[in-house]
């Protein structure tokens, strides 16, 4: 079952109109819940993104805090799994004819939950592999937009090349992954790319840096350079459903004697422990 528009409907039952302009032009934006134990977690702070996004490009929130709660609650009592992912998107809504600038129209909403089942431990601890690529995309990151072109061809780059992701860079300072940001230890400092437009920035990301200070590193938001990725101690990604994930290899160059790094297992092990307050 998947909410659209108000309604519980099966999946394979629900339509939108083809003006719908987040069909025609990938106008809207989404977020990404992740719920564990039957828990919501970070609800508020996944709201707040949420609402960054549709401010940023005009839409009107269609509902109101305790009203998505709401929402979200019942459609997981379709669940069948304790852990899921839930999938929000609104987009602009469905005009009479196909034109690039818009009116104010009726928001289409849709949710969808899926079975989320993070990688254990002992399959992290084997490490995974990333490559690099030149960022291509446009310089408004932050918002959490469903015009993902670009993502999807990294992803399948990624996806050919047998890799778990692509870590992006402009003008050789690395930015995110294609579908995460992106973590260097050097020393004892914990380096990642500062919050602005060129990234967005994740819920898990802030969780992330409230475990690696809990974990005694320093953090420094500021760019780095490829070169310096190379050659750091520990790389991590992070996101919604990978939660906190060592890169032990970068486009063959081999990351820390290829091993995970201890910092990594500190901040996982606090991350876990924030998942289960």
């Amino acid at each position: 079952m998947v909410y659209l528009n108000g309604n519980f409907v099966a999946k394979n039952k629900a339509s939108i109109s083809v003006m719908d302009r987040g069909f025609l032009f990938g106008d809207g934006v989404y977020e990404v819940i992740p719920v564990y134990q039957g828990k919501l977690f970070r609800l508020d702070a996944h709201l707040q993104r949420l609402q960054k996004s549709l401010d940023a490009v005009q839409i009107s929130n269609p509902y109101t805090n305790e009203k998505w709660l709401e929402t979200l609650k019942q459609l997981l009592k379709y669940s069948q799994s304790d852990n899921q992912s839930l999938y929000l998107q609104i987009t602009r809504g469905a005009d009479t004819q196909r034109k690039h600038s818009f009116e104010n129209l009726t928001p289409t909403i849709y949710i969808e939950s899926n079975p989320l089942t993070p990688k254990d431990k002992v399959h992290l601890e084997k490490g995974f592999s990333a490559i690099t690529s030149s960022d291509i995309r446009w310089s408004r990151c932050d918002i959490k937009a469903t015009s993902l072109l670009a993502n999807t061809m990294y992803a399948q780059n990624a996806k050919e090349a047998q890799v778990e992701e692509v870590i992006l860079h402009r003008d050789n300072i690395v930015t995110e992954g294609a579908t995460s940001n992106v973590f260097m230890i050097k020393g004892d400092t914990l380096h990642t790319h500062p919050a602005d437009s060129y990234i967005l920035s994740g819920i898990t990301r802030d969780l992330a840096l409230e475990s690696a200070l809990a974990c005694h590193l320093k953090i420094k938001e500021s760019g780095f350079t490829t070169a310096k990725l190379l050659n750091a101690d520990e790389v991590w990604i992070s996101s919604s459903t990978r939660e906190i994930m060592p890169i032990t290899q970068i486009d063959n160059c081999v990351i820390n004697n290829g091993k995970v790094g201890h910092y990594w297992e500190c901040v996982y092990n606090h991350y876990q422990q924030l998942k289960n307050d």
